[in-house]
């Protein structure tokens, strides 16, 4: 048995694709795998933090010696962080917003992405003194864009800081056996999205289906 954290981060309602694609991969991965659990969290209707001074003097004081205030700036990540690493999958949707992800997404990630729990430093070692903890874990990323040609190959692969970007810091921690899907066209619509979104759902069933 698996769990699987779904995060939805689109502030659009019915007629965002990228959430579309998410609730349909975790309603048929529910089918296929019906003893799995699953988590949902939607950070664009309920936004999560942005990091402040607090937070980073929490962030880098062991925990024994963080203060009631310390221990406070801190509590939102740390229940972040727990429910992260409890998972063993995770489907993420995003859109592209000017080229990059949604600023909510980035406050998640800031969230997550700590150290002594995400990732480790070790100055010793000065040829890699990153290290990442979280081992293990499978993602599956939903990325929904505008335009077109910003894929591996396109015409526009050099100004996708979207999944680039999330490859690198979900590799950053552990997490490198991560697969994409896309759905581009959406300002072009008609059969151009069409194709786009049955594509993305064949690309789906197979996931799930492997």
């Amino acid at each position: 048995m698996a769990h699987l954290l779904h995060i939805d981060s689109s502030p659009r309602g019915d007629r965002s694709h990228s959430r579309r694609m998410t609730r349909e991969f975790v309603e048929q991965w529910k089918q296929a795998h019906p003893n799995d659990t699953v988590t949902y969290r939607d950070i664009a209707r309920n936004p999560v933090p942005h990091v402040d001074e607090p937070w980073i003097a929490a962030a880098y004081t062991p925990p024994e010696q963080r203060t009631p205030q310390l221990q406070e700036a801190i509590r939102i990540s740390d229940r972040l962080v727990d429910e992260f690493l409890a998972a063993d999958l995770y489907v993420i949707g995003v859109p592209m917003y000017n080229f990059s992800i949604p600023s909510t997404l980035k406050a998640y990630i800031d969230q997550i992405v700590r150290i002594g729990r995400t990732f480790a430093f070790e100055p010793e070692d000065s040829e890699n003194p990153y290290k990442p903890l979280v081992l293990g874990k499978k993602m599956f990323i939903i990325a929904a864009r505008g335009g077109s040609g910003f894929g591996v190959g396109g015409q526009y692969e050099t100004m996708n800081y979207q999944t680039p970007y999330l490859a690198t810091i979900f590799g950053f921690i552990g997490i490198t056996d991560i697969t994409l899907i896309e759905v581009e066209n959406d300002e072009y619509g008609g059969q151009k999205l069409a194709d786009a979104i049955a594509s993305a759902r064949a690309k789906i069933a197979q996931l799930v289906k492997r």
